[in-house]
This record gives C-alpha cells, structure tokens and sequence, in this order.
C-alpha cells in the first residue's frame, strides 16, 4: 500500500493504478466469483438464467441497464427467484458513475446480508462499468483502498475500469481515506 514519509496511505496516480489490473493470467470467462458470494460477468452471464439458477445467484445489477445496453430488467428475471438492481451507466471516461458507487454498494451489501446470498454485477463485457462498482462496494463497506480492492478483485477476474471510471474511484478512495483519518 502507497505511503506518504509519515507513514500515512496515499492515493496513487492511475498510471500505478493500471499495472494493478491484468495480473490473472488467461482470459476472463463469461463471469468469475471475484469474492465470495459476488461474481462479475459479461451480457452473456447475465442472460443464462439456467447457469445464473445452477450457481444459486439471487440478485442481478446489471451496470449496462437501458435498451441501449443490456436489455434486461426486473421483468427478464420474473420466473426467477432474482432481485434485480439496475444502473444505466456508459462506458466513457466522460460518464459519471460516481452517483451510483453508493446506491450499487448498498445493493450488493443487501445480497451479501441475504442468507445464501450471491450477487452478479456486470455489464456487456464484464470489465469496466461492473468491476468499477464492485470495486466501489469493497471500498465503502468493506474498508478495503482503492489499491487493495484492485488486487483482490483481480487475482480472479482481469478488469479494465476506463480512465474516467478509474479517476472517480481515485477520488472516492480520497474522500474514504480522509474520512477515515478525520475521525
């Protein structure tokens, strides 16, 4: 973990950030369990109910909602047992998702609480928007730096957060950070 001469945590600069990042060797599958209980997966995982069904996943955050994404919604998974949540987020760095780090945490908080609970977040291809948000929830409720909660996601999945997306997340670690330190 990057430390200041006094010993404190500092945000690094994306550019240490992205060395960080394609570090599991091979290719990402359709979706990978990243920590227990929370996967990340491409539009493929997310329209196979039956292999969604088989790995008893029971909450769905699509972060490519809307019909210009992946089409799916609440109403794809009614002959499910899923809890679907919703973000219609773009993949640009000049897309703000930083509205919804709170509000996708929360969601897969509520799933991490559920008995038997497990989460998948994804996206077309399960590298930016996604782990973008898992990476927000490792940060705000499981304490986790941006820097630790790169390296724990992707020992299991490679992920690719676009430079805008990795800059919004650069800033929430700041803000975490002097939370933590003000208290």
């Amino acid at each position: 973990m990057p430390r200041d001469g006094d010993g404190k945590y500092e945000t690094p600069p994306a550019s240490e950030l992205q060395r960080l990042l394609w570090v599991k060797p091979g290719t990402s599958g359709h979706l990978d369990e990243v920590r227990p209980g929370i996967y990340i997966g491409d539009m493929y995982a997310a329209k196979d109910k039956h292999m969604l069904q088989s790995l008893n996943i029971t909450f769905v955050l699509n972060a490519a909602h809307g019909k210009f994404n992946v089409n799916t919604g609440a109403s794809y998974y009614r002959d499910t047992k899923i809890t679907y949540h919703g973000v219609e987020a773009f993949d640009m760095p000049s897309f703000d998702l930083s509205p919804f780090f709170y509000s996708a945490a929360k969601f897969i908080k509520s799933a991490m609480s559920t008995p038997g609970g497990k989460v998948l977040v994804h996206c077309a291809m399960g590298l930016s928007r996604s782990s973008s948000l898992v990476l927000a929830y490792l940060m705000i409720h499981e304490d986790m730096t941006l820097v630790e909660a790169i390296k724990a996601v992707a020992q299991h999945r490679n992920i690719c957060p676009n430079s805008g997306f990795l800059e919004q997340l650069r800033e929430l670690d700041k803000k975490l950070h002097y939370q933590s330190t003000a208290l």
